[in-house]
């Protein structure tokens, strides 16, 4: 057993603060978008918000390493990873405008079951039996919640579990860009890189030619641009700084405290979700739905606990 360098008196506590602080944080930007989603194209929301973020972003670049850190060998692949995150959040956000927050954020957290199966390819880790139980037991979570092949399936569950994916490819890049760029270096490009990713899908969108009667994910996506009324410019503007704020938290928690520690309580973002989806739109799991989210959360956890012990 390898000694590991231990967290001062604290800071878990102060991390685990910061990471449910910024989940928060993010949650109430899955609720704007959410808001906005049956009104206004994806696009335009992404434009608005990625040029907000810009100036916050730049601060924190500053803050942690300078403009030098943006401009290194590994720019090209903090790009690449940001064309990931870009079609991971994507289908996040479309799926939103869809489904109850609930059951999109549920099927979401697949991702820590894709990075365990990843890691074993491009990362060369090891995955033991009981982990592997415990995969299979998340994508039958997974399946229960979707209901291929049901009455109640809808195309856009499937979204979500796409993010999930695409989301677990980008913190496998994470992991090896990760000792070599800093963070906000990382947030900075993923931002630049939703920007071009918003401003094309709005060339190709933006005049509502492609716009009709549309599934809610496909209207979300398809349709023009919108003159926004004042307060909902604002909404637009404020997810930019709120994802700022949020990646702030985010990035304090995993420096303070020890990933191990702070990362199971990223699922209090369920919590969020299903608080909004009963408040806003009277949306609540049925049993199905919960036996589903459980055994996700359950089997997620469970992996995360394994890799912890694994590393100790």
């Amino acid at each position: 057993m390898r000694a590991t360098a231990q967290p001062l008196p604290g800071q878990t506590a102060k991390g685990i603060a910061f990471l449910v602080s910024g989940v928060a944080v993010f949650s109430i930007q899955d609720l704007i978008l959410k808001l906005l989603s049956g009104a206004y194209p994806l696009h335009q929301a992404m434009v608005l918000r990625s040029l907000t973020a810009i100036p916050f972003l730049l601060l924190l670049v500053h803050w942690e390493g300078g403009l030098r850190s943006l401009f290194t060998p590994g720019t090209r692949a903090m790009i690449w990873r940001g064309g990931v995150m870009f079609a991971a959040y994507t289908c996040y956000y479309l799926a939103l405008a869809a489904l109850p927050m609930a059951t999109t954020v549920a099927l979401y957290f697949s991702a820590p079951l894709f990075i365990t199966i990843l890691s074993v390819f491009f990362l060369a880790e090891r995955v033991g039996p009981r982990r592997w139980v415990a995969l299979m037991a998340g994508f039958a979570g997974v399946l229960i919640m979707v209901r291929p092949g049901g009455d109640l399936f809808d195309w856009a569950a499937l979204l979500p579990v796409l993010s999930g994916l695409t989301y677990a490819i980008s913190m496998i890049s994470a992991r090896r860009l990760g000792s070599t760029e800093t963070a906000s270096a990382l947030a900075f490009w993923g931002n630049a890189v939703f920007l071009l990713g918003a401003l094309l899908l709005s060339a190709i969108f933006g005049s509502g030619a492609w716009e009709g009667d549309a599934h809610p994910s496909l209207a979300f996506l398809l349709r023009g641009w919108v003159t926004p009324s004042g307060f909902d410019l604002m909404l637009m503007m404020a997810c930019g700084i709120i994802a700022a704020a949020g990646l702030t938290l985010l990035t304090q928690a995993y420096r303070v405290a020890e990933a191990s520690a702070v990362t199971p309580f990223e699922y209090t973002g369920l919590i969020w979700s299903v608080i909004y989806g009963w408040v806003f739109w009277q949306d609540w799991p049925n049993g199905t739905d919960w036996i589903g989210i459980a055994i996700i959360v359950g089997a997620g956890l469970y992996i995360l606990w394994r890799e912890a012990r694994s590393r100790v």
